[in-house]
């Protein structure tokens, strides 16, 4: 069986920022990094990842987790497509959070 997932653990590199829509709902959108350390050597390179999270994982992103907190974060990937200021079609890859497990 095939599947999408992802498992990352890393630090908020952003606090999330909470969206409340009329029907109640709540998303969180933040950053996540990422240390990609490569064996013997010396640099160290970050990927920051795009995230967001619904519901309950988003108040809690809220409320218990700020900018530098080390998580575990588990969710899918999605891929979705926008139209920017410009009018221009823009293509961008996140992760759809579902578990956070703070360290």
């Amino acid at each position: 069986m095939l599947r999408n997932q992802v498992t990352l653990v890393g630090r908020l590199g952003s606090d999330a920022t909470i969206t409340t829509f009329e029907n109640g709902s709540m998303v969180a959108r933040f950053q996540f990094a990422v240390d990609n350390q490569l064996k013997k050597v010396e640099s160290d390179t970050r990927a920051l990842y795009r995230m967001f999270a619904w519901g309950n994982t988003a108040s809690f992103l809220t409320n218990y987790c700020k900018k530098g907190n080390k998580l575990a974060v588990s969710g899918r990937l999605v891929n979705r497509t926008y139209v920017d200021k410009e009018g221009k079609s823009q293509r961008v890859t996140e992760v759809e959070v579902r578990q956070v497990v703070k360290f």
